[in-house]
């Protein structure tokens, strides 16, 4: 039996990694230092590992972005507009992909199966795919000559890829696979020839709902990459669920599978004891969760493992985490400001490489020779169950009564429609902003004075005024008709509400990546939520203070608080967003009262969250929207309810999206405009929307005719009367300028189009 792991965060345990790219990007860092600085980073990381006692290593999961991009590039597919004329692609066209440039947009992005990280999309359209370079030789020489590790490289494979990428038609599915095909086998030829005996492929695609077509063609390419490299031995990599037809993936023509036997639902163990599992291969078993930061529970991982040794042979046993650990902060070791009952129960990817070894110990030397530190481990758990802060009496009797609490608004859509244009007297095609405005380093260091106590709290809140005060402004002299306060006094969307109620904890330095250099710090909910004292109303009554244009509340939803932190296990999901929205209803409620009539309650991950499996889709959606309506359905009929999606297929996602029966909704739409506008050509929405007119996610300013152009698009399949004009999401990440030069252009692209309209011109 042997420990393996499957990724290791890129990001550094002080975010060298963010930081390393940033400068570079800025102009600050040199190209060669970048080069410099990230190989100190990866080195480290594989040594770490190294020195855990893993044995068998991953090499080539490291990425200067994206490993998604990074197959792209590799396999040279490059859309035209970034001006690649072939050979090695250099950095400023793989960012540029990343990023866009001032010449091209970038290539869109979304998440990562159901987790938090977003990946580049592939574009297939017009591309003729051609090695550039393998990054995967690179990285296994670099590891064996500078650390002596043979590392087992890790794939993005074939059907996997092709499923994520875009630009080719439902039917081309297979051409692509084998038009990629060579230069897979190419990639593993070169690497058993410079001797590398293992390759994971990594295929979660297996674990959605693929077709039988799709397993034959699993089937058929895997034979083929076999065949043609018979030399190398394939570890085919499942995670983030339990994979469709077990017996199918598990025959496949490879020397060794790995299955996620923690966010299976039982189902891979149980398909695994009922089959059989082929004599011959290699078992990677996915006990330790890759993509939450508990303790694991060694009595339940043991009986797991028991039951696998079974069937199958120590020998042929590989004991590792459910899926990559980029999806984990690095580790615990800073973490000296949490409460010892807390810190006692965590585990992050350092923690979970120990847990690795741990269990594999355990399993080859019987749990007797590691008693202590398996019995540290139930203990860490068992404090953190029985505290008072998993005990709440008032959560546990709200919860109790939950059934009669109202989740529908008093008056239909058209009725709250026709009391809410009498109340606020907008024009056609009424523009706003999602939420956030840049976050300059000024209002980062008033912030990290105020938090180390170099500024008081009166000092802090003046900035914070003087901020809204500005920007209210700057909104007024653009012509934005729904204003926004501009969140200055919040650090993260998410750890923001976290830290006004109870039963969050926050990490000093848990930081995770969520897309390219973006690193989020989840909070951590690890006991009962309960509301104690509003939140935002201060800000927002003051930001309307300012202005006779309306000012929305702004707050992030349920779901999306629950899905974007890290979350107690011993609870449903669906009980624990039920805790939030009931909490949340309240600040609703204090707005409200306060005279906001705007509110707005994001739910950016709502999607995020959907389970891989078709079967457990319908009752996520449920206790989804369940909760946003526990929100949000207590308020007058004059009182508007906004929300926001990001990366939202709408066509999949309208029934939810109608049932969540918020006023108006804005979706993040700007890099894959055009696939949406077409789908309302099939489906009808009615209630108000707006789909995002330019990307907040580069720094390029649009100019105002593009604009216009998606907006009359929209118009050909929506009314004038119920859309909404926005960019497609926070503008947080921004810097002053281009938000405002952006901003002004949208405007007046706005004002165009309803000029148009009120004449009876183009689109009425």
């Amino acid at each position: 039996m042997k420990s393996g792991n499957l990724g290791y965060p890129r990001i550094g345990l002080e975010r060298q990694w963010k930081k390393a790219l940033e400068s570079f990007w800025t102009g600050e860092l040199a190209e060669a230092d970048l080069h410099t600085r990230l190989k100190e980073i990866r080195l480290s990381n594989l040594r770490l590992q190294q020195e855990k006692g893993i044995d068998i290593i991953p090499v080539g999961d490291f990425t200067y972005y994206d490993h998604v991009l990074d197959t792209a590039v590799m396999f040279g597919l490059i859309p035209r507009r970034f001006g690649y004329e072939g050979g090695t692609p250099s950095l400023s066209v793989y960012y540029a992909m990343a990023r866009g440039s001032k010449d091209a947009a970038a290539c869109e992005m979304t998440k990562w199966f159901n987790t938090n990280y977003h990946y580049i999309v592939p574009e297939l359209d017009g591309a003729r795919p051609v090695l550039t370079g393998n990054r995967l030789l690179e990285a296994y020489a670099e590891a064996k000559e500078e650390l002596g590790i043979e590392g087992r490289p890790v794939l993005v494979g074939p059907l996997t890829f092709v499923k994520l990428a875009k630009g080719y038609a439902p039917g081309e599915l297979g051409d692509w696979v084998r038009r990629l095909l060579p230069l897979y086998v190419q990639v593993l030829r070169e690497l058993a020839e410079a001797g590398v005996q293992w390759v994971q492929v990594d295929e979660p695609i297996l674990s959605t709902n693929v077709t039988a077509e799709e397993l034959a063609l699993a089937e058929e390419l895997y034979g083929q990459l076999v065949r043609e490299v018979p030399d190398l031995r394939l570890f085919l990599q499942t995670y983030f669920e339990a994979v469709e037809a077990y017996e199918k993936v598990v025959a496949l023509p490879v020397h060794g599978i790995g299955l996620d036997f923690v966010h299976d639902g039982g189902r891979n163990l149980e398909a695994v004891l009922r089959c059989g599992f082929p004599d011959g291969k290699v078992l990677g078993v996915g006990l330790v969760d890759g993509r939450n930061i508990w303790a694991c529970d060694p009595d339940d991982k043991l009986k797991v493992l028991a039951a696998l040794r079974n069937g199958v042979e120590d020998s042929r046993l590989v004991v590792q985490p459910s899926c990559s650990l980029l999806h984990v902060p690095v580790s615990t070791v800073k973490e000296t400001g949490l409460d010892p009952v807390l810190h006692g129960a965590l585990a992050f990817a350092d923690q979970k490489l120990e847990e690795t070894v741990l269990l594999t110990k355990a399993g080859k030397l019987g749990e007797a020779a590691v008693a202590a530190e398996l019995e540290a481990l139930r203990k860490g758990r068992a404090a953190l169950n029985e505290s008072s802060f998993r005990n709440k009496a008032g959560v546990r009797k709200q919860m109790a009564g939950l059934a009669a609490q109202p989740v529908t608004r008093a008056g239909t859509f058209e009725e709250r429609r026709e009391r809410q244009e009498k109340r606020w007297q907008l024009p056609l095609l009424p523009t706003t902003t999602i939420g956030s405005f840049p976050q300059t380093p000024e209002v980062r260091s008033a912030r990290r004075k105020w938090r180390k106590g170099e500024w008081t709290e009166e000092q802090y809140q003046r900035f914070i005024r003087e901020e809204i005060g500005r920007w209210i402004g700057i909104q007024q002299e653009l012509g934005l008709d729904v204003l926004v306060h501009g969140e200055f006094e919040r650090n993260d969307m998410v750890e923001f509400f976290g830290e006004k109620l109870e039963g969050f904890a926050f990490t000093g330095n848990g930081w995770v990546q969520s897309y390219g250099s973006r690193c989020v710090k989840p909070p951590v909910i690890f006991g009962d939520v309960e509301y104690t004292a509003p939140m935002t109303v201060a800000e927002t009554v003051y930001a309307q203070s300012l202005s006779e244009a309306p000012v929305k509340g702004m707050l992030t939803g349920p779901v999306t608080i629950l899905n974007w932190s890290f979350v107690r296990d011993d609870l449903p999901r669906r009980d624990v967003a039920f805790q939030i929205a009931l909490a949340l209803r309240q600040e609703v409620e204090a707005l409200e009262a306060a005279g906001i009539g705007m509110i707005q309650v994001d739910e950016p991950a709502l999607r995020e969250g959907l389970p891989l499996k078709q079967l457990l889709v319908e009752e996520y959606l449920e206790w989804t929207v369940k909760a946003f309506r526990l929100s949000t359905s207590t308020v007058k009929d004059e009182t508007q309810i906004h929300t926001h999606m990001c990366y939202c297929e709408f066509q999949d996602m309208i029934g939810t999206i109608r049932a969540l029966d918020a006023d108006v909704i804005s979706i993040e739409t700007s890099r894959s405009h055009g696939e949406l506008i077409a789908s309302f050509e099939e489906e009808t929405y009615e209630l108000g929307i707006g789909l995002g007119v330019y990307d907040i996610h580069s720094p390029r300013v649009p100019p105002a005719a593009e604009m216009e152009g998606m907006i009359r698009r929209a118009l050909q399949v929506l009314s004038p009367r119920q859309f909404w004009i926005n960019p497609d999401c926070g503008l947080k990440t921004r810097r002053m300028l281009e938000t405002v030069a952006a901003l002004g252009n949208m405007v007046q692209a706005a004002k165009q189009v309803r000029t148009e309209l009120e004449g009876g011109g183009a689109g009425a």
